[in-house]
């Protein structure tokens, strides 16, 4: 019942033949896995490109809102001048709606074009 020397090395042999082929295709499958891995890692739905496209957005978001912000305050500031600012009222009012003070003259100056020269 024991085995002969022969047989051993014959199993040994097979055995030996299949596992260097099963590690190899091991190996083979654990490289497809990596590259599919960090490829996903680079490229996918939460990825590096992903992120950095994130954060250029925060950053417009960001930008923006600032500008929002002081916009904000400048018409606060705006509309603070127009409740207290006699001076302010009086500017708007020439300049959007065409006033003047009693006693004030109105000159319109219109461009003329220029006459054609004559021969």
């Amino acid at each position: 019942m024991s085995d002969t020397p022969a047989r051993k090395s014959s199993r040994g042999t097979i055995r030996g033949s299949l596992g260097r082929r099963g590690r190899r295709l091991a190996r083979y499958a654990l490289g497809f896995i990596t590259v599919v891995l960090v490829i996903d890692a680079i490229v996918g739905e939460k990825g590096l490109l992903a992120l950095l496209k994130a954060r250029r957005d925060y950053s417009a978001v960001e930008q923006a809102l600032d500008r929002a912000r002081q916009d904000n305050v400048d018409l606060r500031e705006q509309a603070r001048r127009l409740r207290e600012d006699p001076d302010a009222i009086e500017e708007v009012a020439r300049r959007e709606l065409g006033l003047i003070k009693p006693g004030e003259k109105l000159f319109i100056i219109k461009d003329v074009p220029p006459e054609a020269p004559k021969q």
